[in-house]
């Protein structure tokens, strides 16, 4: 069983920055993809920004040029870094990992943006 815990979250200014961090209970190696979902109340799930396998990254484009996804192997761990934020950017953040057919995700770490 994979276990996620992500930290980093918290209540920023708009045009703050904030880096979430997810950690993962073992190594990246048997992952196809990891990243990052957002959610808010009464609305799907939506993807921000992924690793896939081969190590490419893809972003969502309401954060593309704004958020960077990031990952250290050795540590098990991978980031989001959230620059330039917005209002509508708050939400609660979900790293995910897929593997072998199926998704684990993390608890979640609110993001608050302020205006």
């Amino acid at each position: 069983q994979v276990q996620l815990v992500e930290s980093g979250g918290g209540l920023v200014q708009a045009g703050g920055s904030l880096r979430l961090s997810c950690a993962a209970s073992e190594t990246f190696l048997r992952a196809t993809a990891m990243g990052w979902y957002r959610q808010v109340p009464g609305k799907p799930r939506e993807s921000v920004a992924t690793f896939t396998s081969g190590g490419s990254t893809s972003y969502a484009n309401f954060v593309k040029g704004r958020f960077t996804i990031s990952r250290d192997d050795a540590k098990n761990t991978v980031y989001l870094q959230m620059n330039s934020l917005k209002p509508e950017d708050t939400a609660v953040y979900y790293c995910y990992e897929h593997i072998a057919g199926r998704i684990y995700w993390g608890q979640g770490t609110q993001v608050t943006v302020s205006s």
